[in-house]
């Protein structure tokens, strides 16, 4: 990116002051290296998004932002309805709620090694990947409604999991406002056989160790130690989230000349909060992201079922679970006064500071659990919400690395075969049903996770708490 067209208003956040259509400015929270090694296509969107109708205060970027549909990846904007502020299918993107949960395990690195392949091995087995993996749960017409309806509450009630996990997970499982007759015969005969499956692309189960501890209080009172050995699952809403994205985005952009609504992309296409479509698409959204904590919800089953196999004195229990890519209504100060606003993430983690009355009173008293993934090679992040993000970006933070170059150009690099040789020689093993998919998402197409995670700590969006390693990885 050009550094030249940005006013540098701190050592890790630059403005784009508002011109032409922008009704506000843009911020984009990075440090220098980082800012020139996005793609222009980072400074065009978050400008776009900067000139939709109702945005209030700015329209912001994450460390880790990178081109994406519409809305960068890594962007967040707010909207009030009050001042005709919109819903946007484009800057929730197609996997609705994809996001990651973490869960502690009981173990420590030794006990993982005595089992590591044949861990893997059931891992991979019991937990189907790869591009249009199919489950063993297949749910009737009823059984769909209720999932979109209950979401990990659904799962719980279903026997796949722990009442205390709902804890654990934003919204407590169970999104309010789902509308499953919202959502398309289509999309609900996609996800029918899906429930209980990671998918493609950069979806993940991995087995991690905690290397470093930075902050040991905050760590403690999340449960985590140094040696620990914890599982993260990164996957969202798979086809039924994917279908919603595509039905809502089509519809938004007819119909946004009728609602007065200048797209400055196609990509943008948007609603009014309070119009029959805006209405329609928040109760699919919603049933979306549903899905997706219960999708979650199940993985997480199924992995107890493996570790009581093989690690019968493992106890998997959830440190936290959050959503990236959704639209919440959420209170926040704008000119002094507190607003209910229509808050987008894309690509963008929730991360309320201490003392948030919707955190869990068990994290209430030092904040949320700010889950960063890595990629197969590099290390994940747990960090905590700040008191300062809220002023910042709306309480959030970046959701992982974020992609250096395209899924093509990673190809054209890479063979799978030879990324896994590489990763099991630093006692990485992987599983993936498809060496091209490995390739893809090899871990060197993605940014340096450490220097974007430093820029969010740097910046006051989060705190680093703790960094994660791979030892397995079952790749979607």
């Amino acid at each position: 990116m050009d550094i030249s067209r940005l006013t540098r208003i701190s050592a890790y956040a630059w403005r784009i002051d508002p011109h032409g259509e922008m009704r506000v400015p843009s911020i984009i929270y990075a440090n220098e290296d980082l800012i020139q090694a996005m793609d222009e296509k980072v400074y065009e969107q978050v400008r776009n998004v900067a000139t939709l109708p109702g945005i209030v205060e700015a329209s912001f970027a994450m460390p880790d932002a990178h081109w994406g549909y519409g809305f960068p990846i890594g962007g967040v904007a707010a909207f009030d309805p009050a001042q005709g502020g919109v819903i946007s299918a484009g800057g929730v993107g197609f996997d609705i709620s994809c996001g990651v949960r973490t869960l502690h395990t009981g173990l420590r690195r030794e006990q993982i090694e005595a089992v590591k392949s044949s861990l893997a091995d059931r891992l991979y087995h019991q937990i189907p990947a790869g591009v249009g993996s199919r489950g063993a749960i297949h749910l009737n017409d009823r059984e769909m409604n209720a999932m979109l309806a209950g979401g990990a509450r659904w799962a719980v009630e279903r026997g796949y999991g722990r009442p205390e996990d709902l804890a654990r997970i934003e919204e407590q499982g169970c999104m309010p406002g789902a509308v499953p007759d919202e959502v398309s015969a289509k999309a609900k005969k996609r996800q029918q056989d899906e429930m209980g499956t990671l998918g493609s692309g950069n979806h993940y189960l991995e087995v991690q160790h905690v290397v470093e501890v930075y902050d040991p209080e905050t760590a403690a009172a999340f449960g985590l130690y140094g040696g620990d050995m914890v599982v993260t699952i990164h996957c969202g809403s798979r086809g039924l989230g994917h279908q919603i994205g595509t039905e809502f985005l089509k519809d938004m952009a007819i119909a946004a000349p009728r609602y007065g609504i200048t797209l400055p992309d196609r990509e943008l296409a948007c609603a009014p909060i309070h119009s029959p479509l805006g209405e329609t698409y928040l109760g699919a959204m919603r049933a979306g992201i549903n899905c997706a904590l219960a999708n979650r919800q199940i993985l997480t089953h199924l992995t107890r079922q493996v570790f009581a196999e093989i690690l019968p004195e493992a106890n998997l229990t959830l440190l936290y679970d959050v959503s990236h890519n959704t639209c919440k209504v959420e209170e926040h100060v704008i000119d002094g006064q507190r607003k209910r606003l229509f808050v987008h993430r894309k690509g963008a983690t929730r991360a309320y500071g201490p003392g948030h009355p919707d955190l869990p009173e068990a994290l209430r008293e030092v904040g949320q659990p700010v889950l960063i993934g890595g990629s197969m090679g590099t290390s994940s992040h747990i960090l905590v919400g700040t008191k300062e993000t809220e002023a910042l970006a709306f309480s959030s933070a970046c959701h992982g690395a974020g992609r250096s170059m395209s899924r093509h150009e990673a190809k054209r690099r890479w063979y799978g075969r030879e990324v896994v040789d590489r990763l099991a020689k630093r006692g990485i093993l992987i599983r993936s049903a498809s060496y091209r998919g490995v390739a893809e998402e090899a871990p060197d197409a993605y940014k340096d996770v450490d220097a974007v995670v430093d820029a969010a700590h740097e910046s006051g969006l989060a705190r680093k708490v703790a960094r994660l390693e791979p030892l397995i990885c079952i790749k979607g």
